[in-house]
């Protein structure tokens, strides 16, 4: 069945701008990374989040999505979301560890580039429901996340934040390349069933978030990473070994 096309071609237009809205951010926080700004970088890294978020809305609202539209977006998350956080955690603190420290920021960049190339030839093939590997944006938004809650609670400066960096750095570039499943929050059924609660339930987080957005945007993040991890490796073998036992209990 062929897709019904936009009225006016301006529509097209809309998902693009707002992917190099993301791409603009994304730079200009790269120039404050080396400013040495790296609070306002990392707000930048997050802003781009909210315009690459935007862009895919659009499309689908629009229904001007396209070929075209998927391998710019694709190009300008590599720069926003590889490049301009490798920038920023290695500007802050990973050229302390020098060579390893280089190395930790270029695994961010590879690793997200690995992770788009199998996310765009894994599209259409596989259930939205899931991410395979942690999302690039993700990765990015909880590295900036934790430069803003460092600074919150007074321990930017330290060793253990330049510790936990590298750390950090090393355990998002890996899950951006493993088989990790994470919700990707785009078949939500329950959602649509039960439309006032969700709305409360967003509300209070909304508030929740802004009113400490430096210490709970890192606690969202931290949560988000963490789930993908209890899902594959604690609630996904469950279900499989009681679906095995079910099997085995018709069978006799």
């Amino acid at each position: 069945m062929e897709h019904p096309k936009p009225k006016h071609r301006g529509y097209y237009l809309l998902p693009n701008m707002m992917t190099m809205a993301s791409l603009f951010v994304g730079f200009v926080g790269m120039l404050w990374s080396l400013e040495g700004r790296f609070e306002m970088a990392a707000v930048a890294i997050l802003g781009s989040c909210l315009f690459d978020g935007l862009d895919g809305k659009l499309a689908r609202l629009t229904n001007s999505a396209s070929d075209f539209g998927v391998q710019l977006d694709s190009l300008a998350d590599l720069v926003a979301f590889g490049v301009a956080p490798a920038l920023l955690v290695y500007q802050w603190h990973l050229h302390a560890f020098e060579r390893l420290g280089m190395m930790a920021a270029f695994l961010i960049i590879a690793c997200g580039a690995l992770r788009l190339a199998r996310f765009n030839i894994q599209t259409g093939k596989i259930s939205k429901k899931f991410f395979i590997g942690l999302p690039i944006p993700a990765a990015a938004c909880i590295l900036a996340a934790f430069v803003l809650f460092a600074h919150h609670l007074g321990f930017a400066a330290t060793s253990l934040a330049a510790q936990v960096l590298l750390a950090l750095s090393f355990v998002v570039s890996l899950l951006m390349v493993s088989a990790v499943r994470y919700f990707s929050f785009k078949e939500m059924d329950g959602l649509r069933t039960h439309r006032f609660s969700a709305t409360v339930t967003a509300l209070f987080l909304f508030v929740l978030i802004a009113s400490e957005p430096k210490l709970l945007l890192f606690v969202c993040g931290l949560g988000y990473l963490l789930s993908g991890l209890i899902y594959s490796f604690v609630l996904l073998p469950l279900r499989r070994h009681s679906l095995r036992l079910r099997d085995a209990q018709r069978l006799s």
